[in-house]
């Protein structure tokens, strides 16, 4: 998983590790739902670039590609509360996952970075995914 800023170059750095949360994906999932917050891949969104990405790596149809819907980009404040959510709640109980808790704890601090400073700029952004 990791984070595309709308526009062509927000100014900053947006590269996140997301390897633990995708691997990790439907346990946080649940714990968002518990949480009351919006799950992490309710802020996925395929654009051409992504899609053209994915398929090159062999996941997915060209066909069903050509059918996707225009991007969408999501509020950068959404996805902070979504972030934040997870990271305190992982922070204050750091056996919730086992041993993917620090992983996935220290991949989530590098998303709130990138989602903070997208805040500051008011550019909204979207979760995209690689299946490598």
């Amino acid at each position: 998983m990791y984070i595309v800023v709308e526009g062509e170059d927000p100014g900053y750095d947006i590269f996140v590790n997301g390897h633990a949360l995708a691997r990790n994906e439907d346990a946080l999932e649940k714990l968002a739902t518990r949480l009351r917050v919006k799950p992490l891949l309710e802020f996925f969104s395929a654009d051409e670039n992504s899609m053209a990405l994915l398929l090159e790596e062999g996941a997915g149809d060209p066909e069903w590609a050509k059918t996707l819907p225009p991007p969408q980009w999501f509020s950068a404040e959404d996805g902070l509360t979504t972030v934040s959510a997870l990271l305190a709640h992982l922070r204050d109980n750091p056996t919730t996952l086992g041993s993917e808790t620090e992983p996935i704890a220290t991949e989530l601090a590098e998303f709130a970075i990138v989602l903070e400073k997208t805040v500051r700029r008011n550019l909204r952004w979207q979760l995209a995914v690689s299946w490598k």
